[in-house]
């Protein structure tokens, strides 16, 4: 803030506008400033709400809906995750409305991973039950690799 003594009149009005918009524009930057940090720390429940005109405006614009585009995501890889992961619900994936770029990449990455994932678990499920049935006609046929590679030859190698 500017402090200048003994000065009146059109200075003093000069003076208190400079000093206004600073306040001002320090007021909007601390709050963008806050939602920012807010965001880098994965806190995602945080959105500028300082009033706001012209370029100020837009940022606050462009960092609300960025927040708004990150819940969504956070929230859909999350429940795929946990549908797939924990609660053995098959087939689950993640709906993102406007996901561009890395996160449309990454979404389809969470999906395709849940596509190959409920694949493989349920072409196991439907030899292993053939199995348990008497059916020794049945062999996997899904394409895996690692350790589901492994399951896979052993259990075709028992129905041979």
């Amino acid at each position: 803030q500017a402090h200048v003594e003994g000065v009146g009149g059109t200075w003093k009005d000069l003076t208190d506008n400079v000093n206004a918009m600073a306040g001002n524009l320090t007021v909007q930057l601390r709050d963008v400033s806050k939602v920012a940090t807010a965001i880098a720390t994965g806190d995602l429940t945080q959105k500028i709400t300082v009033d706001a005109l012209g370029e100020i405006l837009q940022i606050k614009d462009v960092i609300n809906t960025m927040v708004d585009q990150l819940n969504s995501f956070a929230s859909e890889v999350t429940r795929v995750a946990r549908e797939v992961g924990s609660d053995g619900k098959l087939g689950g994936q993640a709906q993102v409305r406007g996901g561009a770029g890395t996160w449309k990449d990454l979404t389809d990455n969470v999906n395709a991973m849940a596509a190959n994932l409920t694949g493989q678990v349920r072409n196991i499920a439907e030899v292993t039950t053939a199995v348990a049935l008497g059916d020794l006609s049945k062999k996997i046929t899904v394409d895996v690799r690692g350790e589901i590679l492994e399951l896979k030859d052993t259990i075709n190698t028992m129905v041979d």
